[in-house]
């Protein structure tokens, strides 16, 4: 009689793999301010150390004084209101000059034909270096100022604006074609929301390009403003007022780039990316 050998079955253990992470990771907590914050202590460090010369840069507590002078004076308060005023009125017109043009270039064949090269040459060539013949063409008056501005702003809209136009899914237009939508419903549907994320990118740019040109048109024959405050100083030698403009200029792009940002993620809080 031949036994046999009875096998128990084995089972198996799941193998647990841990799973590698390729995202950056959690947001950090005013992570934003960390960069400024670390620039600004070096700068206290260095003026309290003597390794600055105060001639050259200003210590941190004196910019902080002086900003606290001008306010006291006014002439703060005067000259942001009128850079402000600039800077707006320029963001608003390019902004909506690039998206009328984005929008024809983006959904005419010939729109484009007859709109994108002209723009992308205006691309390569800086706003700023197209100052001297606005001058002779608009004066040194707050035309110039605007159109500079206004220069600097509706190309980013655009190239971001006609770039989100021309990347909506082929499926959504066809489906609008079996809809029969009317052209204005097609554009209010499917052509705006499916734009909205590039458009979006390019305030982005546009905001901190209205800042840029702002600055160099305050500081050509004009008699007000943040740039014409800081060109005064240069030529007393008042490294301090300086540093005040520069610092309000830069807490001016960041707070409009954040307003942006907000906007941003709110509009396109359906989606998800790498940063959430």
């Amino acid at each position: 009689m031949t036994a046999s050998v009875l096998t128990r079955p084995t089972a198996t253990v799941p193998v647990r793999t841990s799973r590698r992470r390729l995202r950056p990771g959690r947001p950090i907590p005013f992570g934003s301010a960390i960069g400024p914050f670390l620039l600004l202590a070096g700068w206290a460090v260095g003026s309290a150390a003597g390794w600055i010369d105060a001639r050259t840069l200003s210590a941190p507590w004196t910019v902080v004084t002086t900003a606290g002078d001008l306010i006291a004076d006014g002439r703060l308060q005067d000259n942001l209101a009128i850079s402000a005023q600039r800077a707006g009125l320029g963001l608003a017109i390019g902004t909506a000059v690039g998206t009328v043009l984005a929008v024809i270039a983006g959904l005419s064949r010939w729109g484009e034909a007859v709109l994108d090269g002209p723009i992308q040459i205006k691309r390569a060539i800086p706003a700023l270096a197209l100052v001297p013949l606005l001058i002779l063409w608009f004066g040194i008056g707050e035309q110039m100022k605007v159109i500079t501005i206004t220069l600097g702003v509706f190309v980013p809209v655009y190239i971001h604006t006609h770039n989100g136009l021309r990347s909506i899914d082929s499926r959504y237009v066809e489906l609008g074609e079996s809809l029969r939508l009317p052209r204005a419903a097609f554009i209010r549907r499917i052509v705006l929301p499916g734009a909205l994320p590039g458009f979006l990118l390019g305030m982005r740019f546009a905001v901190v390009g209205a800042w840029l040109s702002l600055v160099v048109v305050e500081q050509i024959n004009s008699t007000s403003g943040i740039g014409y405050m800081m060109e005064l100083a240069r030529e007393y030698g008042q490294t301090d007022v300086i540093i005040v403009g520069l610092v309000l200029y830069g807490l001016l792009g960041l707070l409009s780039d954040g307003a942006v940002r907000l906007a941003q993620r709110r509009a396109l809080s359906w989606r998800r990316t790498l940063a959430d």
